[in-house]
């Protein structure tokens, strides 16, 4: 049997105390390659395979923040960003000190027109470009899965 307080609890007081989540822009970088549709993938510091991604920053919209992202992460330095998120996806974001915090993650699609080697994070990160279906495949992240198993730049 439920109690009054764990009902109270549930109802009323946990939706108040809980932080919302915190908010990041990612950059689902794609382009024509020889057998189709390419989509970019970067490692992270703890070497998963995620999209370019990160904080907004003051002064620009989320879509032109995603774009810096995938300048500093990726190497792309040139290219058509949609004014639209395609979608998002929740996870929880990891800090060095342990701390774990709910975020949501806008992601931006980007036709890449150019992808230089100098970039500022080319020494701390790889990067492969993939079909969809492997892209999906190699992200941890559950609800990034379906986005880019059905990203369709059209």
């Amino acid at each position: 049997m439920t109690s009054v307080f764990h009902t109270f609890w549930t109802d009323a007081l946990r939706p108040l105390l809980q932080r919302p989540p915190v908010l990041q822009v990612a950059a689902l970088c794609h382009r024509a390659g020889p057998d189709g549709l390419e989509v970019l993938l970067v490692t992270s510091s703890r070497g998963r395979w995620i999209l370019p991604k990160g904080w907004p920053i003051d002064g620009l919209t989320a879509a032109e923040a995603a774009m810096q992202e995938a300048w500093e992460e990726a190497g792309v330095r040139a290219g058509t960003v949609a004014d639209t998120a395609l979608g998002s996806f929740r996870s929880d974001k990891q800090f060095d000190n342990g701390a774990v915090v709910p975020c949501e993650t806008q992601v931006f699609a980007i036709a890449v027109t150019e992808v230089v080697d100098d970039y500022p994070e080319a020494d701390r990160r790889d990067r492969i470009w993939v079909s969809r279906a492997q892209a999906a495949a190699m992200v941890d992240e559950p609800g990034l899965k379906p986005l880019l198993a059905g990203f369709n730049p059209r």
